[in-house]
Order: structure tokens, then sequence, then C-alpha cells
């Protein structure tokens, strides 16, 4: 008798169910006894689809930074390295604010082993800094330095979803944030204030450029 076909939407719905129960009770709430009483299975169900509960951490995280760089790449590059920018930081912001219980996951309940699920999503925004500078948009930016600023980068959109999700702003006030702090960082690395501002490109509603 041949195995049943796994079952895709099980699968997500246990990512799902797994984010929310990290974000919500922490990485001990979660169990392979719990998760399945959570979905209405059982236990073996949920093994069938995940070896053991670090590999399931694991597969929330990798899931949702695959989430992540989706929406990223459906932006595509322009001709402007600040108009990408404020691409990147919008809709990372707008990730985290439309998917807090799978952010939490990713970024807070992270397993103690180190993994490289966030890496490519940090090497995009170095390629981005890189564009800049090679685009003369970033001129105070040496060679070396682009590691760093892709990590100022980063700690922009991710502090102002920490920020909305601890209910510290709310989102618009958020937004309003970042779209100052885009401009800033531009500016900081050598652009031009008035061109920086006419490349922002920064709106509340996700996935519309």
């Amino acid at each position: 008798m041949s195995p049943r076909p796994r079952d895709p939407v099980l699968r997500a719905n246990a990512l799902s169910a797994a984010a929310r129960l990290l974000a919500e009770e922490g990485p001990s709430a979660l169990s392979t006894r719990r998760l399945a009483r959570e979905l209405g299975v059982s236990t073996a169900a949920v093994y069938t689809y995940f070896g053991s509960i670090e590999q399931l951490r694991r597969e929330v995280r990798l899931d949702g930074f695959a989430r992540l760089e989706s929406q990223l790449d459906s932006l595509g590059p322009s001709a402007d390295p600040v108009t990408d920018l404020s691409w990147i930081v919008r809709e990372f912001f707008e990730f985290g604010v439309r998917w807090p219980h799978l952010y939490r996951a990713m970024f807070v309940d992270r397993p103690p082993e180190e993994d490289t699920a966030g890496k490519p999503t940090f090497t995009r925004l170095i390629d981005l800094v890189r564009c800049g500078v090679d685009g003369n948009r970033f001129a105070a930016v040496a060679a070396d330095q682009a590691e760093l600023c892709a990590a100022q980068v980063w700690s922009m959109p991710h502090g102002m979803v920490t920020m909305v999700l601890s209910g510290a702003l709310t989102a618009d006030a958020a937004r309003a944030v970042l779209r100052d702090m885009v401009v800033r960082l531009a500016v900081g690395y050598g652009d031009d204030r008035r061109r920086a501002a006419r490349s922002l490109h920064f709106v509340s509603t996700s996935g519309t450029k």
C-alpha cells in the first residue's frame, strides 16, 4: 500500500498554529501534543510533517523568511537605490504588522542554536547598500561598510514593528516615523536631502508601489 499523500494545507496550518503558540505563550507551550490538539489531529500526524519540535521551530522561521523574501521579490528593482530602500523598508514593516505571530516566531522566539534563516534577506540589504554606493547616492559609505549599513537599514522596520506589536505606537504613526528615517538615513549615507525625499516611495498599503 502506498503511503498516504501529505496535505499541504495541514502543514501550513501547523506552521501557523506553532507561530501563534510561540508568540502568545512562549517556547514551553509548543509540544506535539499541544499542536495536535490545536489542529484536531493525532500527534502521529504532526510527526509526519515535522520529526521534532526543534525541526518544527526551524520550519516556522524558514517559512516566515520564505514569505518575506517572496514579498520582497514581487517588488523588483528600480533604477533608484533610495526608492528601492524605501520599498524594502515598507514591505518589511507591513509584513511584521500583517503577520505578527509569525514575525515574533522569526525574530523573538528564535531557536537557541545558530541558524541562517535570515541570511538571504540580510544579503539583499547589503546588495542594496552597494547599489547606492555604486550609483553615487551613498557617497559617505566606505566600501567595507555595506554590512554595517545593512544592519542599520534592517533595524528601522524591525524597531517600528516591535513598537507597534508592543502597543507603543500605532501602525500609522510608525509609518510616518519610517518615512522620515529613510530620508535621514539616505542623507547620512551621502545623498542630497531633496533628492532623497523625491525618491521616497512609502505608502500605507503593502504590496502597492
